[in-house]
């Protein structure tokens, strides 16, 4: 499970899960209390932490103190239980969308300042699926099949004074009509714009974290999905 807190990437991991090759600037082995902030910096490893910990660490975390963070990784031995434990801090939301193709094109949208993919949260007894073919086709004007799925993300934000995790269900996507294409302004959405694979690399610089991180699993997923040069 990895959940991007203000877009700092937080992943929890069992011990086999973790990689022999990854390698950490920053290593906690069963912490008695949080480091200071100025003690986490670049890609740091956390193992065994106490609930105590994890609460401090993601207050931390939503201070947006942790400017020299690059990640950090919970490895726990009681990964399910702490997976739970997190959850429960937090009201959730679920979502759903897709990394939409045509040809050797993907679609982003621009919007918030930022490039995106289009996705929304759920309706009323809506399955994942559903969810994603109608949101992209209303935020976007076009008609898709429903290919693969890809993967899910977690991203926290406050609104209203509560803190929100959202969990988005991420489908491959076929562009299957686009005469009608146009953005959904009401949803805020300023622009739709095909891109090659080169183009996609640098919108994504102007992009969230968790995006770069969808697009790496797109590919991943679907290696000839894209001409990629």
């Amino acid at each position: 499970m990895k959940i991007f807190i203000n877009d700092k990437p937080l992943e929890l991991c069992s011990p086999s899960e973790l990689p022999s090759n990854r390698t950490f600037e920053v290593v906690f082995d069963n912490p008695e209390d949080l480091p200071h902030f100025t003690e986490l910096y670049d890609d740091v490893l956390i193992v065994n932490p106490s609930r105590e910990i994890i609460v401090k660490l993601l207050y931390l975390l939503r201070t947006r103190k942790l400017k020299k963070l690059d990640s950090i990784t919970i490895v726990s031995g009681i990964k399910e239980e702490m997976q739970r434990f997190i959850k429960s801090r937090f009201f959730i939301i679920k979502a759903a969308g897709g990394v939409v193709t045509k040809g050797d094109k993907v679609l982003f949208i621009y919007r918030l300042g930022k490039w995106d993919f289009p996705k929304g949260k759920f309706e009323k007894k809506e399955t994942p699926e559903e969810c994603a073919v109608r949101e992209v086709e209303e935020e976007c004007g076009l008609k898709v099949k429903l290919k693969a799925p890809i993967c899910k993300t977690w991203h926290t934000y406050t609104q209203n004074r509560k803190n929100i995790l959202k969990k988005t269900y991420w489908y491959e996507m076929e562009c299957v009509k686009d005469a009608n294409m146009q953005p959904q302004l009401e949803e805020g959405i300023e622009e739709l714009r095909w891109m090659n694979h080169q183009e996609a690399k640098i919108a994504l610089v102007n992009s969230y974290p968790s995006m770069r991180y969808l697009y790496k699993r797109f590919l991943k997923s679907s290696p000839h999905a894209l001409q990629i040069s």
